[in-house]
C-alpha cells in the first residue's frame, strides 16, 4: 500500500468562482498561513494576525508599503478549528480579476504555493476533520442542482452512513482479532471467537450492504436526476411535447416524418428533483442509414430510462401495436405513462374501449397511467406534469434514509458483499483460522475504502482531482 504524504506547506487558491464578482474569496492554509497572511495584510486596528483570537474578522489593507492592491476583509480560523484541520486565513477582496491575480502572486512570493485541485478537502481528511465518503460528498454539494440532489450530498457530508460501516467494521475487526489469535494457541486447539456469534455479525453485515447496495439506483437518481425518454412512432408529437415541457422551440418540429434523428436531452425540476428529459427519433422500421441510427439510440436511452412517456393516438396506432410496445419494454421498476396525444377532441370525454382494452390485459404495474394531452396546444399538460410531482415526491422521500450515491462506494460495497460470502463459505466448510482471516481482511479492506480507514495516494489522487481548484 502506498504512504500516504501529510504536508506542511502552505497553500493558497481563489476560492470562489473565476470571473467579475462582487466579492472573491482567497484563501491560505497550512502551518504558515496566518505568519504569511500578517507580512501582506496591514489592519486598520494594528493588532497583527499573528495575535488575533481564531473565528474572528479584520479590516485592513492587503498589499505592501510599496502598493496597496485593495481594503479588504481577512478571517483567520487558528490550530484545528478550521476546514481542513490547519491555520487558515481567507481575504475576502473586491472581484476583480486582476486584484485576485496580484494577490496570489503576493501570496507566492511570500512563501505559499498553489494549491491542487481538491487539496483543502484533502487536508481536511488528512488531519481527521472528515471521512473519505464525507470529503468526496464536497464536491456533490458543489455539484448539486435541484433541491433533492443538494439535500441527499448534505446528508452524506453529515455523515450519511459512515458511522453505520465503521460500527460494523469495528465488530468485524474485534472478531478478526480474536480469529487471529487463535493461531498463535493452534496447538492447544481453543476457541476465542464463538462461531455463532461471528454468523450472526456476518448476517448483519451483509443485511446492511444489501440495503446500502439496493439505496443506489434512488441514490444515482436523486444525485442525476431522473432519466424520462419521450417515445413514439414518427410524428408522435415527442419534439412538440418536449418544446411544451421547456416553454421554447428546444426541439424542431416538422410535419415530415423521421425529423429527429438524434437524441436531445434537457432538464427540467418539478417538485424539487431533475428529470432529464430525453426527444428521442421516431420508432419505426427505416432504410434510412441515419435514421435507423437515431432508432437504436432511442431503444438504447429507454432501456436506461426510469419513466417512458410514449405518445400515440388512436387514429395512427392500433391497439396492438400499444399492447406490443408495452410488453416490449415494460421491466421491474421502470415506469409508462400512455399519452393520448392529439386528444384535443377527447381530453375531457375519458377513456374509450381503445383505453380500456389496454387497461383489462395490463395490470397497474405495466402502466402507470394513461392521460390525454394535447402537445401542441399544450393542453393537459398539468395531469402529467402532477404525476411526475407525485414521482418526484416517491423519490425524494428515500433520501431521508441512509443511500449511496457515489459509484465508487457501490463497487467498494459490492466487492466486501462477495468477500463475506466467501467468509460464510470458509465457516461452511470448518475452514481453518488463517484462511478465515485472508477473506476477513478483504472484507476490512473494501469497507474501510470507504471511509478512509485504508486508503493510498494513488485513490486520493483520483478522488481529488475530480474538485475544483479552491476547495
Amino acid at each position: 500500500m502506498n504512504k500516504i504524504v501529510h504536508t506542511n506547506d502552505t497553500i493558497v487558491a481563489l476560492a470562489t468562482a473565476m470571473g467579475v464578482g462582487a466579492i472573491a474569496v482567497i484563501r491560505l492554509s497550512g502551518t504558515d498561513a496566518i505568519i504569511i497572511a500578517n507580512r501582506i495584510f496591514i489592519p486598520y486596528s494594528k493588532q497583527p494576525l499573528t495575535e488575533a483570537s481564531t473565528h474572528t474578522v479584520h479590516l485592513g489593507s492587503l498589499g505592501t508599503n510599496n502598493k496597496i492592491i485593495d481594503e479588504c476583509l481577512a478571517t483567520i480560523f487558528k490550530g484545528k478549528k478550521s476546514y481542513t484541520g490547519e491555520p487558515v486565513v481567507e481575504f475576502s477582496c473586491h472581484g476583480s480579476p486582476y486584484i485576485v491575480q496580484e494577490v496570489i502572486k503576493l501570496c507566492l512570493a511570500n512563501g505559499c504555493r498553489l494549491a491542487e485541485a481538491g487539496e483543502f478537502t484533502k487536508r481536511a481528511f488528512l488531519n481527521g476533520k472528515l471521512a473519505l465518503n464525507q470529503a468526496e460528498a464536497v464536491a456533490d454539494l458543489i455539484a448539486s442542482d435541484s433541491e433533492a440532489s443538494h439535500k441527499v450530498a448534505l446528508q452524506q457530508m453529515r455523515g450519511g452512513f459512515t458511522s453505520e460501516i465503521e460500527e460494523l467494521r469495528q465488530e468485524l475487526l474485534n472478531f478478526a482479532s480474536l480469529i487471529e489469535l487463535e493461531l498463535d494457541f493452534s496447538e492447544e486447539d481453543v476457541e476465542f471467537a464463538s462461531r455463532d456469534a461471528f454468523k450472526t455479525l456476518l448476517s448483519t453485515i451483509k443485511t446492511t450492504i444489501e440495503k446500502l447496495l439496493r439505496s443506489f439506483a434512488v441514490g444515482n437518481v436523486l444525485k442525476n436526476g431522473i432519466p424520462v425518454a419521450i417515445v413514439g412512432k414518427p410524428n408522435a408529437g415527442k419534439s412538440t411535447l418536449l418544446n411544451a415541457l421547456l416553454n421554447e422551440e428546444r426541439a424542431i418540429v416538422s410535419d415530415i416524418a423521421g425529423t429527429t434523428r438524434d437524441t436531445i436531452e434537457e432538464t427540467i425540476h418539478i417538485g424539487g428533483v431533475a428529470f432529464r428529459f430525453i426527444d428521442t427519433a421516431g420508432i419505426r422500421d427505416t432504410s434510412d442509414q441515419i435514421e435507423a441510427i437515431g432508432v437504436q439510440k432511442a431503444k438504447e436511452k429507454m432501456e436506461k430510462a426510469q419513466i417512458i412517456l410514449y405518445l400515440y393516438n388512436r387514429k395512427e396506432n392500433t391497439v396492438e401495436e400499444v399492447k406490443q410496445f408495452i410488453k416490449e419494454n415494460y421491466r421491474e421498476g421502470v415506469r409508462i405513462i400512455l399519452l393520448l396525444n392529439k386528444a384535443e377532441d377527447f381530453i375531457n370525454t375519458g377513456l374509450s374501449p381503445f383505453e380500456m382494452e389496454l387497461l383489462e390485459e395490463f395490470p397497474d404495474k405495466y402502466i402507470d397511467r394513461i392521460i390525454g394531452i394535447s402537445a401542441r396546444y399544450k393542453k393537459n399538460l398539468t395531469e402529467l406534469e402532477a404525476a411526475l410531482a407525485q414521482y418526484a415526491q416517491y423519490i425524494s422521500s428515500q433520501g431521508n434514509a441512509s443511500i449511496v450515491t457515489n459509484i465508487r462506494h457501490y463497487e467498494a460495497l459490492n466487492n466486501a458483499l462477495q468477500a463475506i460470502e466467501k467468509v460464510e463459505e470458509g465457516l461452511i466448510n470448518h475452514l481453518s483460522g488463517d484462511l478465515l482471516s485472508i477473506d476477513i481482511r478483504e472484507v476490512l479492506y473494501h469497507l474501510g475504502s470507504i471511509t478512509g480507514a485504508v486508503t493510498n495516494d494513488e485513490l486520493l489522487g483520483n478522488i481529488f482531482s475530480r474538485f475544483c481548484i479552491g476547495k
